[in-house]
């Protein structure tokens, strides 16, 4: 299943992650999707469908899926491309660990969840009225169809979602050959939401949304057609969807959240790794049962600086023009999640000339990351400690002021579990 956009590549990557210790098709999972299957089953809760958008309303509300967060992709890259045109997009709804896709008159929602220790695992649910008034609809795990495309180099190696941006033509089919740009919050504007509608203000900078890709000349799309647009409903019609944005603060959180969600799980499974060759070892040579070996620590550490630069938004795109969305999201998102002793917290959103006012991703308050392997948390929590305290002042954190660096400590030694106090790190001024 191609989910927000199409990737290239071999599945089954690095990390040979069907194998033990990760057994990543095996493995039992605890996502929010089997937790609301097995309410469905037990008949605690019982999925309302609409004749027009099957099941979406009802699956959003149950799973905190705010309509707000509704981005529309126009191209053909994903599970269901025969229903997506220019003039019928792909709805994709996200909140912090579930993302939703959506397709007028498509057979089924597209479902990705985040577990703590699989990653993302894929879904399908049913949308079509069941012959049989008394079934119970089905979450169904994608089997490997889904990791032909969404476990690659894009996704970090590992099972995940990845948000492309492609020159689409008239028909939406993604004209390949002239490129694309596998985009996050590192990603030039210029390069970013091909074959994406995109709802928002951006002052003078230019984005690929919007717009139709001729086949004689793809690369020469009119970024001034698409730039600036609040209202879409003079280009598509908006009245099959929850609402008629397709916000372009949402899509920025949404690119910097699914890669996020990428390292974490690559942390995850490669810790497990070391970890369970060290075992193998340990016991062929009769070690200790608790050695690490210095590769294994090696290892890990060489994932965790990639998390920890990903997750201070080391190398962020600067805004050259301040940003909103049109659909309220915004406040939404900031709205979420727990705030420090000031009243600031790491979703207030910057949109001048940055993502956030405090670059550190909230999605360290995830289970995803909260539930790492100890060793990787540890090492992840010790290179955060010596960053924000100004020990750690290599180059890939120069973006980071000594007042972003304090800032960010603060709101994590009031909000975060396990965090020191800024009085025991030696902050700088």
């Amino acid at each position: 299943m191609v989910w927000l956009a199409l990737a290239s590549g071999v599945a089954h990557a690095q990390l040979e992650f069907e194998a033990a210790p990760i057994a990543y098709d095996t493995t039992p999972v605890n996502t929010r999707i089997t937790r609301l299957q097995a309410q469905i089953d037990a008949g605690e809760i019982e999925l309302q469908r609409d004749p027009q958008r099957g099941y979406l309303e009802s699956v959003l509300k149950l799973l905190n899926v705010p309509p707000s967060s509704q981005t529309l992709v126009f191209s053909k890259t994903s599970l269901q491309l025969r229903r997506i045109t220019p003039s019928r997009p792909r709805a994709v709804y996200f909140s912090d660990d579930m993302y939703i896709g959506y397709c007028q008159q498509g057979d089924v929602l597209e479902v990705a969840a985040q577990d703590s220790q699989q990653g993302t695992i894929f879904y399908t649910l049913n949308q079509t009225a069941p012959e049989d008034p008394a079934a119970k609809p089905q979450f169904l795990r994608d089997r490997g169809q889904c990791l032909t495309c969404h476990a690659s180099s894009r996704t970090q190696g590992v099972p995940g979602l990845l948000v492309r941006s492609v020159y689409s033509d008239q028909g939406g089919h993604p004209l390949l050959g002239s490129g694309t740009f596998n985009t996050d919050h590192s990603s030039d504007f210029f390069k970013r939401w091909g074959g994406w509608y995109v709802t928002g203000q951006h002052g003078a900078m230019r984005h690929m949304g919007n717009v139709i890709a001729k086949r004689q000349a793809p690369e020469a799309i009119d970024r001034e057609a698409g730039a600036n647009i609040t209202d879409l409903s003079p280009i598509v019609s908006v009245t099959p969807y929850l609402t008629p944005h397709s916000d372009l603060v949402a899509l920025m959180v949404l690119e910097h959240q699914v890669q996020m969600h990428n390292h974490l799980t690559l942390v995850n499974f490669e810790t497990r790794s070391a970890l369970h060759h060290d075992q193998i070892m340990n016991k062929a040579l009769e070690r200790p049962a608790d050695f690490e070996s210095e590769l294994t620590g090696r290892r890990i550490q060489g994932v965790v600086d990639k998390l920890v630069r990903y997750m201070l938004f080391s190398q962020e795109f600067a805004l050259a023009a301040p940003v909103a969305g049109t659909s309220g999201f915004t406040a939404e998102f900031s709205n979420t999640g727990p705030r420090d002793s000031r009243g600031r917290s790491l979703r207030d959103l910057d949109l001048q000339t940055r993502m956030f006012k405090y670059p550190c991703s909230y999605l360290i308050y995830s289970d995803s990351f909260t539930q790492l392997p100890p060793q990787a948390k540890s090492a992840v929590l010790d290179k955060l400690r010596a960053v924000l305290s100004g020990r750690d002042q290599s180059p890939e954190f120069v973006h980071l002021s000594p007042e972003d660096r304090r800032a960010i400590h603060e709101i994590l030694s009031d909000t975060l579990s396990g965090w020191k106090s800024a009085a025991s790190e030696g902050m700088t001024e």
